[in-house]
């Protein structure tokens, strides 16, 4: 098969980790993963802060946490949850990335996209426009390239893998990016008998370590306010070009 697009399929995260953003930098194509159910526990509505520099571990920084609404409980899905009190949210959220990140001086380069994300509290009370914003803000200050979809309007089977493949077709990409949690429980039927082929994205372990070594467990803003956006859209080219070049994991044959 030609090279084609790589899709990326993730839940919209409130200022995603470095790990989740460099896999959708890495992509041609996001579906925003919108209709599936809101987990507390994920990153649907939070984030970990840190000030540049401080890669202490799980218990350096702070959670900054989006006060959500389930207008069906446990079963909403993501599409319908809803902020409580955007107004007062948007005061405590300016608050806390000026007190972690402005004295950053790297902080200049990334006011325009963190007042869009600002002002989405002014335009929505729907917590998956403002975490796609949140998302896209960071991805915007990168120069990333790509096109987003979301996964509502789209059509797509229910069973897990099928859905991924659906998706991925649906929005004619040829490539599935996974990441290593998924890749677990990934069944190439689906693909195979759509045409196509995925692809392992892992996150690196060796590199600047003011940008990687919390890779996973800090908003990605930590590492673009640390080494500045320059910096890190080099970073993460290089790893892109690096995925691009590995071989399809487990390739799909019919």
């Amino acid at each position: 098969m030609a090279a084609g697009l790589l899709c990326a399929i993730h839940q919209p995260n409130f200022f995603p980790r470095l790990s989740t953003l460099a896999k959708l930098f890495t992509a041609d194509v996001w579906v925003v993963l919108d209709d599936v159910q809101f987990t507390r526990r994920d990153y649907q509505h939070r984030c970990r802060l840190t000030a540049p520099g401080d890669t202490a571990g799980e218990s350096a920084g702070q959670w900054l946490t989006i006060p959500v609404h389930l207008p069906d409980g446990q079963s909403t899905r993501i599409r319908d949850v809803r902020i409580a009190d955007p107004a007062h949210t948007r005061r405590r959220v300016t608050r806390l990335l000026q007190q972690y990140y402005r004295r950053s001086p790297h902080w200049a380069a990334a006011q325009t996209p963190l007042q869009e994300v600002l002002d989405a509290f002014d335009r929505t009370d729907r917590l998956a426009d403002l975490s796609q914003a949140a998302t896209m803000a960071l991805l915007t200050v990168l120069g990333w390239p790509g096109v987003i979809w979301r996964s509502s309007d789209l059509p797509a089977r229910t069973g897990r893998s099928e859905r991924l493949a659906d998706l991925t077709c649906a929005v004619g990409a040829t490539t599935y990016l996974c990441g290593t949690g998924g890749a677990r429980y990934l069944d190439q039927w689906p693909f195979a008998t759509h045409g196509l082929t995925t692809k392992l994205f892992t996150t690196p372990v060796q590199g600047d370590p003011r940008i990687w070594s919390a890779a996973r467990r800090v908003t990605a803003l930590t590492a673009l306010m640390g080494v500045g956006p320059a910096a890190l859209t080099r970073e993460l080219c290089q790893h892109a070009t690096h995925e691009a070049k590995t071989p399809p994991h487990h390739p799909a044959t019919v």
